[in-house]
């Protein structure tokens, strides 16, 4: 990579608005969603994130970004550790004092991430058509951590159907993820009602949040910059 290539980022948006998912839901927060993933899970919202997008200076980004009333940045896509500057930027992020969140598919290895900053890691199901690229290490990564007390990481699965709910059910049980992280279910909407999962937590009495895309809720009709 070149200096220049260095100080480039190809960004898809920016935009303001309310964190709609995790641990942070309610709060506002500014989002910087960056182009390509290498990933096609079957529920993607984003597919306009693929392949658009404009190259823009860290400079830029960050002038950009002061004109928001909020310390709060949560770094998407797309997936984000695709592009390389992305982890130098985070950290200059955390040097200038916002609380920096990372969405990530699960994919990449996360070792090379500030430890400053928040991630928030997908663990990808069957039905998802991804789940033979969930990368492993992460998780020993965030159990190490979180026995340090040093951890911030929390886990989200997307949910299609019964034969994913089994599948994360056992997923966690054989990491033993609630026991010391939080971990997110989230149906896919419209394929897996939010009731049907609740129904399906609470029989089973799983330590997991379920969540739905909060977002949405506020602007359904919205295709993009929610």
């Amino acid at each position: 990579m070149s200096e220049k290539e260095a100080r480039y980022l190809t960004v898809n948006e920016i935009f303001y608005s309310i964190q709609g998912e995790g641990s942070r839901a309610g709060k506002p927060c500014i989002f910087i969603r960056l182009t390509g993933c290498d990933l096609r899970c079957s529920y993607c919202d984003t597919d306009y994130a693929f392949d658009e997008g404009t190259a823009k200076s860290l400079t830029d980004i960050l002038t950009e970004i002061k004109q928001y009333p909020c310390q709060l940045v949560e770094i998407t896509g797309g997936e984000p550790l695709l592009q390389e500057p992305i982890f130098a930027f985070m950290t200059k992020l955390c040097d200038k004092s916002y609380d920096v969140m990372l969405e990530t598919g699960g994919q990449v290895n996360v070792r090379r991430v500030d430890r400053r900053v928040h991630k928030i890691i997908d663990i990808k199901t069957p039905n998802s058509g991804m789940a033979e690229h969930n990368d492993l290490q992460n998780i020993e990564l965030a159990l190490s951590e979180a026995k340090k007390g040093q951890c911030k990481t929390e886990f989200k699965i997307v949910l299609c159907s019964r034969e994913d709910y089994e599948w994360a059910k056992a997923f966690i049980e054989k990491h033993r993820l609630t026991s010391q992280l939080p971990v997110f279910f989230s149906p896919a909407s419209p394929k897996l009602s939010p009731r049907k999962l609740a129904e399906w937590i609470l029989k089973d009495g799983l330590d997991v949040k379920l969540q739905i895309q909060l977002h949405r809720a506020l602007w359904p009709n919205a295709q993009r910059g929610v």
